[in-house]
């Protein structure tokens, strides 16, 4: 690789200490603009993609229209191996992101490994002077999205989160709608997520692939015996890994509904969650909810219920076999007062709902009265309007040059997952918490406020 007598991730760390974080990337002084697809390609910001399973592949493809791919990694060689393949053929492979990190002429860093690598991937790319795209959901714990939010803060990084939703402009025309007072008052959002059934086990232990290093993919996990299905896209079902349906879709469509919510700086301030799971606690099985109902008090008065759709019903990773939603479990998941709307909606998505009407939105469409009404009554010109993104990587390497605020910065993020951790450690504990979203604690309850963090496994530790 390429080194001179400075090196450019030396220069990168003196400038951001130097300047309080005001950084300015070296390719922004090139010719061509850097946030288009054309330029020379020795003007190019160079990217490596950590994580290159399906989606981490799928982005590292977007991102490889605005630069070059230089570098892939994945604790899966196999992995590796195959994007290097699909992304072009030239690039380094590496199975352990610290070597990769250690290269003088990496720029921007796209980050696709599972959920629970995360925050220690973007934590490093930052404090070695990279941006970075990080893939949804942002963060496994409320601790380190608070950490996260520090490091961004200080290295005056770029980081923008993988929530393309809010690059769509159906999403974009609700907030809009709701922020600009056309449901009148907001009184309640609802936010649902649909079916996905978690019901599996028990996995026999197998021995490890040699393509896999099995120590370093666990990461700060808890070490357990290795399951083919506790990797690739079915980790999202252990709760070592990921949060479930709660974060992963969690991520996208509760942000919009604190978008709209004008909520994007707070949170809730009482949680109260109840979940189904379909497998014995045991480490051969599933440990995620796969339905689940919450309920959230935001300040002001507005109310979130965020829940699984149970008449949508979607196979992910080889999942099948959705089990029945009886009469009864419907009323133990959501209790009495809910309405009764959200024990039979058959489509996934954000409903807003106000004193003047209501509106339902999702990546498809927005639908209601307001939005039908909107081209014979257009919003004026002083509204308020959603940040103008309608591409949510273009907009990503746009604020590599500008040095702006991402559409989906991680303090907003960070604030989205939260509420979406708080209802899995209110579901996992059985009962209704209080938060402090000022001081982001969980009042009056010790051990519920313990599980902003977990255990954290040598030497792994972030």
């Amino acid at each position: 690789m390429p080194r001179s007598t400075f090196h450019r991730r030396q220069f990168l760390r003196s400038v951001a200490c130097g300047a309080g974080g005001a950084l300015v990337p070296y390719w922004l002084t090139a010719r061509t603009s850097r946030g288009s697809e054309t330029g020379s390609r020795n003007d190019r910001p160079r990217i490596a993609a950590v994580g290159v399973g399906r989606q981490g592949t799928g982005i590292a493809r977007q991102a490889a229209r605005f630069g070059d791919i230089v570098a892939v990694c994945d604790a899966d060689l196999q992995h590796a191996e195959r994007a290097k393949a699909a992304l072009g053929g030239k690039a380094d492979v590496y199975q352990d992101y610290r070597r990769l990190l250690d290269r003088d002429d990496i720029d921007v860093v796209t980050n696709g490994t599972p959920d629970h690598w995360h925050t220690a991937v973007n934590i490093a790319a930052c404090r070695s002077g990279r941006d970075v795209y990080a893939e949804k959901p942002l963060t496994l714990t409320i601790a380190e999205g608070k950490l996260l939010r520090q490091v961004v803060e200080e290295t005056g990084r770029i980081v923008q989160v993988g929530t393309q939703h809010r690059s769509n402009r159906f999403c974009q025309t609700a907030v809009e709608l709701v922020r600009n007072g056309r449901l009148g008052k907001l009184r309640q959002v609802w936010v649902a997520v649909p079916y996905l059934s978690t019901k599996g086990g028990p996995f026999a232990a197998q021995p490890v692939p040699p393509h896999l290093d099995w120590d370093l993919y666990q990461g700060q996990a808890p070490e357990h015996d290795y399951r083919r299905e506790r990797t690739h896209r079915s980790f999202r079902w252990w709760y070592e890994y990921s949060g479930g349906m709660a974060t992963d879709w969690g991520n996208h469509y509760v942000d919009i509904a604190h978008w709209g919510m004008d909520c994007e700086g707070t949170g809730p301030v009482s949680v109260e969650a109840r979940g189904i799971f379909p497998n014995p606690a045991a480490p051969e099985y599933f440990s995620t909810a796969d339905r689940f109902f919450s309920r959230m008090m935001y300040p002001g008065g507005v109310e979130l219920l965020f829940f699984t759709s149970l008449a949508e019903r979607m196979n992910f990773a080889g999942q099948t076999g959705h089990e029945p939603s009886t009469p009864e479990l419907i009323e133990r998941l959501f209790g009495k007062d809910a309405p009764e709307e959200t024990k039979t909606l058959d489509r996934s998505g954000i409903m807003f709902l106000g004193e003047q009407g209501r509106i339902f939105v999702n990546p498809a469409g927005v639908y209601g009265r307001p939005a039908e009404e909107l081209a014979e009554n257009p919003l004026p010109a002083d509204a308020w309007r959603a940040h103008p993104s309608n591409n949510h990587m273009a907009n990503f390497f746009e604020c590599t040059r500008s040095r702006e605020q991402p559409c989906a910065p991680v303090d907003v993020e960070h604030r989205t997952m939260t509420a979406c951790h708080l209802t899995n450690i209110a579901m996992r504990l059985g009962r209704k918490l209080a938060w402090d979203p000022e001081a982001e604690k969980v009042v009056g309850d010790d051990e519920a406020d313990a599980w902003q963090t977990y255990e954290q496994r040598e030497p792994y530790t972030i």
